[in-house]
């Protein structure tokens, strides 16, 4: 059985707008499809319920939908409140239920120029699967079968190999920079499809040519996954990360069947001439770049990483206002997020940081935060670091409560972070309890 949602209160605002002032009497109630606009109920003279035609909205768009006769219904079927029946078949095969309420709002240029790469991507693949079943040998009478099926093995070895390295060695830090990890990604990609190009050139590398590449799709494939996924956490708004995810796919997949028609119209012309071939491929390099700079750069994650904490604080200290995150997000670089850009590490062993009781009574001593902070004694300063530390404290004590504030007034999600924190964790005296970053 399902079940509707009635809004009540019809007779005042919402229902006058419907259908005007001379039939604000006969107005009983009115009903709304997601986002979409109301719709009044008028009472016929016959004593059965005569509902307002239902008005569409497309990404902004709004009118009366054409050809609806008023009726029992409203006349006409479809998606009701949101969009003509043809959008309105597309709004619920490709995009989550409930858009845009159900995503955030960057939700949709980012699909719309993550589907402008995704089919770059598709017809550059193309040629690069063209160029490595002509290196092992497909057309050729003299290839073996064995050695064909050699390489193809090695080369998948290899791959599967630097996917488990991969994962442990950068895993735990791709949440952290996922917009640039995401667009680390697809250059990498570009750079393997590039390899499988080349390699037929030169026949005595090939092996080891697609091997590499085969390695370098196999890190694309854990981190652009992996990165996907932070980005459908920031996109599902109502719990449906499920839903989020599955349209995506359906997305892609549209995008990439697209993709494959292209690509049978476009291989026989570039299987004559290679220059031709490169040519294509440099274009959809150049395009899929843009396009993935352009879908990463539309994201506004409200959750502060380094950089993005970086860029808030220097504005906050300088100018004693919160960066909202649009701007934070704008000014947030993307192409150094994924190495070390901060002198900053978090949940550090406490063995690497004292050797002494006197050490530790200098970074317990006149505060009850529960963390200790330490400045690296390697680094150049012409303070003690235990002056130094001792005036941070200071520093925080006046400034963070104004700061959290300003954070959260801006929109920041304080709740929670996306900072790369360790393990380690400690206790002290005088508190027994453990202390928690």
């Amino acid at each position: 059985m399902r079940t509707g949602r009635v809004r009540s209160g019809g007779l005042g605002e919402e229902c006058s707008e419907m259908a005007g002032g001379a039939n604000l009497e006969a107005q009983l109630c009115s009903e709304q499809f997601g986002s979409g606009a109301a719709r009044g109920c008028l009472a016929a003279a016959d004593g059965s319920l005569q509902w307002e035609a239902w008005e569409w909205r497309w990404w902004g768009l709004s009118g009366p939908c054409p050809g609806r006769a008023r009726g029992r219904d409203g006349g006409g079927g479809g998606t009701p409140g949101t969009a003509s029946p043809r959008l309105s078949g597309l709004l619920v095969v490709f995009l989550p239920q409930g858009f845009p309420d159900s995503v955030s709002p960057d939700y949709l240029p980012y699909q719309l120029w993550d589907s402008v790469q995704a089919f770059a991507s598709s017809l550059s693949g193309s040629l690069a699967t063209h160029a490595v079943l002509l290196g092992i040998g497909v057309g050729n009478a003299e290839a073996s079968v064995s050695a064909a099926t050699a390489t193809w093995l090695v080369k998948d070895s290899t791959g599967m190999l630097g996917r488990i390295i991969f994962a442990w060695w950068k895993g735990s830090k791709l949440d952290c920079n996922a917009k640039q990890w995401r667009l680390f990604a697809d250059i990498l990609n570009d750079v393997a499809m590039f390899l499988e190009i080349m390699a037929p050139i030169y026949p005595i590398f090939f092996t080891m040519t697609v091997c590499i590449s085969n390695l370098a799709k196999c890190i694309v494939s854990v981190a652009g996954g992996a990165t996907r996924a932070a980005l459908t956490m920031h996109q599902a708004r109502r719990n449906n990360m499920a839903d989020v995810s599955a349209k995506d796919s359906s997305q892609e997949t549209l995008v990439n069947l697209a993709g494959l028609l292209v690509s049978l119209l476009m291989l026989p012309l570039v299987s004559a001439c290679p220059s031709f071939s490169l040519s294509c491929f440099f274009f959809l390099t150049a395009l899929h770049i843009y396009a993935n700079y352009r879908a990463v750069r539309a994201l506004v994650l409200e959750t502060l990483n380094e950089d993005r904490l970086r860029l808030v604080l220097k504005h906050f200290l300088q100018r004693g206002e919160v960066l909202d995150p649009t701007s934070a997000n704008q000014m947030e670089p993307l192409w150094t997020g994924f190495w070390p850009s901060l002198s900053l590490s978090l949940g550090v062993p406490l063995h690497r940081l004292i050797s002494s009781v006197f050490e530790l009574q200098q970074l317990v001593e006149g505060h009850q935060e529960p963390y200790l902070l330490h400045w690296d004694k390697s680094k150049s300063a012409d303070k003690e670091s235990w002056v130094i530390i001792k005036e941070t404290h200071q520093v925080l004590d006046k400034l963070f409560p104004k700061f959290l504030k300003g954070l959260q007034d801006a929109g920041w999600k304080t709740e929670k972070h996306q900072l790369e924190v360790d393990e380690w964790r400690a206790t002290w005296l005088p508190s027994p309890e453990k202390k928690i970053l």
